[in-house]
């Protein structure tokens, strides 16, 4: 009486940067947790290899749809396609995202237009796309995947903390908005993942011992464990809770003295 359901059975998701790491594990657990899973991305072939994890390791349904999450027409197609197969989304996970790693006295007009089209303006494209058909059948989740470095200042990195900022503060708007028809947003914000995005970063000794420095949990996460908290989220477990972002980082973003 008192536990409600994590369980997402039968629910229809839509997971964008869905091909590689994070959003890879997400859009499997997704399904491990009893939903169909609509997988955006660029790369059909990664897709292709979601949706054969996806098979193997759950009894839901994947179907691949390749789009640039930057372009609105693609987009549109995206969601055009999956409405056909599954009808309405009841979750969407914003995670498609990127990092160019220039100081900030070199960062160029290109590379900001770029982050920010990829980090944010996407997020914004698909969360409209999403909340046009969640309201008209009685709502939905969006679930944004933000960062630690959109919550606290990193020692480099002024372009992508500033979308994942916004990201942060565009969850708690949109909260706002769309909780009269039913839809609620929040957000996830990881620290360090093993992840093909931070293979080459984490293989480096000393900024490897330097994140360990200021994680109180002295280590990197585990892939499952930001898929926890996205399905609880999304999940009717969460269904009082919306405009907050969760920070999964081993206590860094609380690191004191």
């Amino acid at each position: 009486m008192y536990l409600p359901s994590f369980s997402l059975s039968d629910k229809k998701a839509i997971v964008t940067g869905a091909g590689k790491g994070i959003g890879q594990a997400l859009a499997i657990g997704l399904a491990q947790a009893g939903a169909d899973v609509g997988l955006i991305a660029r790369t059909g072939s990664d897709l292709e290899v979601t949706k054969q994890l996806i098979e193997k390791h759950s009894s839901r349904k994947a179907i691949c749809i390749p789009a640039d999450v930057t372009d609105r027409e693609q987009m549109q197609s995206a969601f055009d396609r999956f409405e056909l197969a599954f009808g309405a989304p009841d979750i969407l996970v914003n995670n498609a995202g990127m990092n160019i790693r220039s100081k900030a006295l070199d960062v160029t007009d290109s590379e900001w237009h770029t982050i920010v089209d990829t980090n944010l303006h996407s997020a914004l494209i698909a969360s409209q796309m999403a909340a046009h058909l969640m309201k008209e059948h009685g709502g939905g989740k969006i679930i944004n995947i933000a960062s630690v470095g959109g919550h606290t200042a990193l020692r480099t990195g002024v372009v992508y903390g500033a979308t994942k900022a916004g990201l942060i503060h565009m969850t708690k708007i949109l909260a706002m908005e769309w909780a009269q028809y039913g839809i609620q947003v929040n957000g996830v914000g990881p620290w360090y993942f093993r992840t093909p995005l931070t293979e080459t970063i984490l293989a480096d000794e000393q900024y490897m011992q330097d994140i360990l420095d200021r994680t109180p949990m002295k280590r990197v996460g585990n892939l499952e464990e930001v898929v926890g908290p996205v399905v609880f989220l999304a999940s009717e477990a969460a269904g009082y809770i919306t405009g907050q972002t969760i920070m999964v980082d081993g206590g860094m973003s609380v690191f004191g003295f």
